[in-house]
């Protein structure tokens, strides 16, 4: 079984790192997901007998790595998805696009539809029946002459919003073989959940988590990632 990388817990939150192509929770796979991990983290470490409770509040997409945090009780499952649902928690992602980015900051808004026949999202008119709003900020950090480093700030929770919405503007994702250009099986994508703040549900206190991806693997390896999660 998998080592999970724990950050931080107590009895109302446990905040992990979600390693990069491993489901956020069970899927038709079959494969091991990071939701049974955090049960049976809790359940051998805590003695518990039965299944132990962990709220989902959020997800990452399978091929996606970083921070997460899971409710240990109900109470503070809600809490927090309240904070997931108005927006409250601060997400930041580093992304690695292919090209030199030229425009070094941009707000983007597109509506975003999923397309179940296909299980892709796609960029709609606004008006269209079932488009969601996505709005994220972006900065470019560094390049290495043919990737660029950005750091992306997420206003909305839209799925695959980052992967879709710079693959638009001529940035899609290394590694990204279902909204850029490379085809087959490839390495890690290159993204990552580097920043996670939000309210703890019971002291109020304003929690801020960072982690660094694996920097001796690709993508990441060309770029100084470090120094800006320190910032």
């Amino acid at each position: 079984m998998e080592k999970l990388n724990v950050l931080y817990e107590d009895n109302q939150i446990i905040v992990v790192i979600k390693p990069q192509n491993i489901p956020t929770q069970s899927d038709n796979s079959g494969d091991l997901d990071l939701l049974n991990l955090v049960k049976n983290y809790v359940k051998v470490k805590y003695e518990k007998k039965g299944d132990a409770f962990i709220g989902l509040v959020h997800r990452l997409d399978r091929p996606t790595g970083g921070i997460m945090v899971f409710a240990r009780n109900s109470k503070s499952a809600k809490r927090l998805s309240e904070q997931f649902q108005t927006h409250d928690v601060e997400k930041i992602y580093y992304a690695v696009v292919n090209g030199v980015v030229k425009v070094k900051s941009q707000h983007l808004v597109n509506y975003l539809k999923k397309d179940e026949k296909e299980n892709i999202v796609k960029i709609v008119p606004m008006g269209e029946t079932g488009a969601k709003k996505a709005e994220l900020l972006y900065n470019y950090l560094e390049d290495d002459g043919k990737n660029s480093l950005l750091e992306v700030k997420i206003l909305t929770g839209r799925s695959h919003q980052i992967r879709l919405q710079l693959s638009n503007i001529g940035y899609s994702l290394v590694g990204d073989v279902k909204y850029g250009k490379e085809k087959g099986k490839t390495n890690n994508l290159g993204l990552w959940a580097g920043k996670l703040s939000f309210i703890h549900p019971t002291t109020k206190e304003k929690m801020v988590f960072m982690a660094c991806p694996d920097v001796s693997k690709e993508p990441w390896k060309n770029f100084k990632i470090e120094k800006y999660l320190t910032r």
